[in-house]
């Protein structure tokens, strides 16, 4: 499967945030969106992303002053794309070498959506299900 066939299941929602935002604002759109990072924008251009994760650290590193600093003082800076043309097999490659759980998605140099281990995961399990349907299928027919 292709991130492409992911982004047209999921959808292309990018939830983002400015690199001046803080990072209360940060956690609070974490929360209401029920996402694990927010992609950091300056304008149209990626230029990091915050996860929960990050948040942690910045809490243990420097306590609760660091909740109102800004998003740019903790984002990962070396942000690690996909493309919709890879397959799923080299995103799980690439999130487990380099232990990221979040890959924004370019197309043209254009931020097309993200996916998540969680989308790469449940998509393996799909593939995996129905391989194994279409064993027992085959069988069965004899």
């Amino acid at each position: 499967m292709l991130v492409a066939e992911i982004l047209k299941d999921k959808g292309g929602a990018v939830f983002s945030i400015a690199p001046q935002n803080t990072v209360a604002q940060a956690c609070a759109e974490l929360e209401s969106r029920r996402v694990g990072a927010l992609i950091v924008c300056d304008e149209e251009r990626v230029v990091g992303v915050l996860s929960e994760r990050d948040v942690v650290r910045a809490i243990a590193r420097d306590g609760e002053a660091s909740l109102e600093r800004p998003v740019s003082d903790y984002m990962t800076r070396d942000v690690i794309f996909a493309e919709p043309a890879e397959t799923v097999a080299v995103l799980m490659t690439r999130m487990t070498d380099r232990r990221i759980r979040h890959l924004p998605v370019l197309k043209a140099g254009r931020l097309t959506g993200v996916v998540s281990i969680g989308d790469v995961v449940k998509c393996q399990i799909a593939e995996a299900t129905h391989e194994a349907e279409s064993l027992r299928t085959y069988i069965a027919a004899g």
